[in-house]
């Protein structure tokens, strides 16, 4: 008889230790993709602060450049497509950027224009708001590692295969944002 006990009681530890483990590996990749979502949706507002950002930027460039209007043409225009329903695509988020890359580079030529405090505010609010993009971007990829690293590991692969979590794929950086920004006057 005692033995028996002993026996239970082993058996309902091992158990009671299982679910321990179930429910804290179930919880902490929760978590973890909660964590991707949340970056995911940090680096959205960023994005949207960005677009916002870029109608202000183009009006007070507008009065001083009358050259570089083929890329205030290029960055509205791309705006418009990214607001536009489906438009808001990596590709067009790589157009956007290199646009706005080719604009910085084009207005050192405008003294005035760099001297005018507007401007200035601005295009420290863009490059800030662009320092920020990168940064979320990081932090996605950096949560969608982590989860990923651990639903791969041993023994929770077992168990995210038993709640059927899946492996999540990091932001890739488009084509068009790995060449070089061209600027011509």
């Amino acid at each position: 008889m005692l033995p028996l006990i002993i026996v239970l009681c082993v058996i309902g530890f091992l158990l009671l230790v299982f679910v321990i483990m179930l429910i804290s590996f179930f919880n902490g990749t929760k978590k973890l993709q909660l964590n991707i979502g949340n970056s995911k949706a940090q680096l959205d507002v960023q994005l949207k602060r960005r677009f916002d950002l870029i109608p202000n930027l183009v009006e007070t460039v507008k009065g001083y450049t009358k050259h570089e209007s083929e890329t205030l043409k290029n960055i509205t225009g791309l705006r418009s497509k990214i607001a536009a329903p489906g438009g808001n695509t990596p590709e067009n988020q790589a157009l956007l950027s290199s646009e706005i890359a080719k604009f910085n580079i084009s207005v050192e030529a405008y003294p005035e224009l760099k001297a005018n405090t507007n401007f200035m505010s601005l295009q420290g609010e863009l490059n800030n708001t662009e320092t920020k993009i990168a940064h979320f971007r990081q932090f996605v990829n950096d949560s969608v590692l982590q989860y990923n690293r651990r639903i791969a590991t041993f023994p929770n692969l077992i168990f995210a295969k038993m709640f059927g979590f899946k492996a999540e794929e990091a932001l890739k950086t488009p084509e068009l944002e790995r060449e070089n920004v061209k600027v011509s006057f």
